[in-house]
């Protein structure tokens, strides 16, 4: 379990406000992996589970789910391979969405909305589309459906394994080298900082990352493995984001072309680092429309 950071001194009163609400943590396990996850809002209200992107963790949440608790109860999951969860030999966005569809159900639902950033969104797609489930409503936030390259699948086929996390040996000397990929100059610092602090453990001989290096061998989701989703499905894209106009428009098509596109203005992929009240406005415009009898 991360322990509670305190915002800096120079923060803005919404940050060190939305910190202040420490979420619950718990955990369950899922296909024999402990699974975390962290809580906001009254047990009992519908539930919404927000899910971060590849090597990132339920942390990236912290600043943006205290502010989705109004008639919601508020979730962010560590997916296997992430944060505080366990890992596993293998990762796929099914296992992923069942992980999703668990935490929900443990917390009483079984629709829930689904609010996920780019790796994320892939895995809520997956679950919008698996006829096993029933979703609320479902958001992929900055999520590039897209083909891989010939060239970058033959360097997957070639490279089964990637080697491990170099061990550095102070907690400060890995959080100095935490960096977003792609990486964008607009990030805000005292956001990018929090995260930051929960996104490294400590190991025999120092600290390294959380993430399991093997979740980059699952991290892309291929446009034909797109259908129509039988509940509401929105998009949201970055300005600067990785997925484009076209990309987007793609996607929308696939899923059914009645599907709602807000574009972020002056943000980059990473929506909830460079624009998180404007993306927070986006969420809770959706979850009210979702929610409304």
């Amino acid at each position: 379990m991360s322990e509670p950071v305190d915002p800096p001194a120079s923060v803005p009163a919404w940050f060190a406000d939305a910190l202040a609400q420490e979420p619950e943590h718990h955990a369950l396990e899922v296909d024999r992996v402990r699974v975390a996850y962290r809580a906001w809002g009254r047990a009992g209200l519908p539930v919404v589970v927000l899910v971060h992107g590849g090597a990132a963790h339920a942390g990236w949440w912290d600043h943006v789910a205290p502010f989705l608790t109004t008639g919601h109860r508020v979730v962010a999951i560590d997916l296997s391979g992430h944060g505080d969860s366990g890992h596993r030999p293998r990762y796929d966005f099914v296992t992923w969405a069942a992980e999703v569809m668990a935490v929900a159900a443990a917390e009483g639902s079984t629709r829930p909305a689904v609010l996920g950033h780019s790796m994320g969104g892939f895995v809520t797609l997956t679950a919008a589309i698996d006829p096993r489930y029933e979703l609320l409503g479902a958001v992929a936030i900055d999520s590039p459906v897209r083909r891989m390259s010939s060239e970058a699948r033959a360097w997957l086929d070639k490279n089964p394994t990637l080697p491990p996390h170099k061990v550095h040996p102070t907690r400060e000397a890995v959080e100095a080298r935490f960096k977003t990929l792609p990486s964008d100059d607009a990030t805000l610092d005292y956001v990018r900082a929090h995260i930051a602090t929960g996104s490294v453990k400590e190991v025999e001989g120092g600290w390294t990352w959380k993430f399991d290096p093997r979740i980059f061998f699952s991290a892309r989701m291929e446009p034909e493995a797109l259908v129509a989703a039988p509940g509401p499905i929105a998009l949201v894209r970055g300005e600067r984001g990785m997925a484009t106009a076209d990309i987007t428009e793609s996607v929308a098509t696939m899923l059914g072309g009645d599907v709602p596109v807000t574009l972020v203005p002056d943000s980059g992929h990473h929506i909830m680092l460079d624009q998180p009240l404007a993306l927070i406005a986006v969420l809770q415009a959706y979850l009210g429309e979702w929610s409304r009898p």
